[in-house]
């Protein structure tokens, strides 16, 4: 079943498994949230919801947001999010989605607006390398160098390594393993880190990620020319 929620980044901290093994995490204020609209494939050709999340004062809202929020009842939100979810036919405007929708084990994406960092030189930005600091190198350390032919081509490539705007830009991390949940503080505990800065709006959403189990059986070729192919004896002996 696909679950989604609406929370901001409280920060990272560390914490000891069962084992002893500490497990760098990132803690996460998820909810609660309700349910504003709900989209249907007779009228609207899909089916999703829209959640709000955080409340906010009336005078911050235009009118249309106002009416939007009068229309279905629920007090105005500061943050809105739709999410195309299976079970959305079965949700209503006013259903409450709280932290505990979410269980420890379950695999999550989480996606935000990672830190801005302006405008940044190819070696911060792009991790390009500067050029030697003697023999006659200049005052061009930390300079793209050299961009490409002039004649033929006569143009940059585009995705060139060069300098630009840093950051600031949507990003999700894959497959998050949940640690813990909270239901008490609406407190998501994931394994790892999230982009963004703390105190950043996210969404969290069943991951679309599938694990795949490597399939550890010996393979033997039917190339002669390989050597698991004249002699699987050997090849068995040597992937034990």
């Amino acid at each position: 079943m696909e679950k989604a929620i609406i929370g901001k980044k409280v920060g990272m901290t560390q914490i000891f498994d069962e084992s002893g093994h500490v497990i760098p995490v990132t803690v996460i204020e998820a909810g609660p949230c309700v349910v504003v609209q709900k989209k249907t494939e007779e009228k609207d050709g899909y089916t999703s919801v829209q959640l709000g999340f955080a409340d906010v004062k009336e005078s911050k809202l235009t009118k249309p947001e106002l009416g939007h929020f009068t229309k279905a009842g629920t007090g105005v939100k500061k943050y809105l999010k739709e999410f195309r979810l299976e079970q959305a036919a079965s949700m209503n405007v006013g259903d409450e989605i709280k932290a505990d929708t979410f269980a420890a084990g379950d695999k999550v994406d989480v996606t935000g607006i990672s830190k801005g960092h302006g405008y940044q030189g190819p070696v911060k930005r792009c991790g390009g390398h500067r050029i030697p600091m003697t023999h006659g190198g200049g005052p061009v350390h930390r300079q793209a160098g050299s961009m490409g032919a002039t004649s033929s081509p006569s143009r940059i490539f585009k995705g060139h390594n060069g300098a630009g705007q840093m950051g600031l830009e949507q990003v999700t991390v894959q497959n998050l393993d949940i640690v813990k949940v909270d239901p008490e503080l609406n407190m998501i505990v994931v394994r790892g880190a999230i982009p963004g800065p703390k105190g950043g709006l996210v969404y969290v959403k069943s991951t679309t990620k599938v694990n795949r189990v490597k399939n550890t059986a010996v393979q033997i070729s039917n190339n002669p020319q390989k050597a698991s192919g004249r002699n699987p004896q050997k090849a068995s002996a040597r992937n034990k």
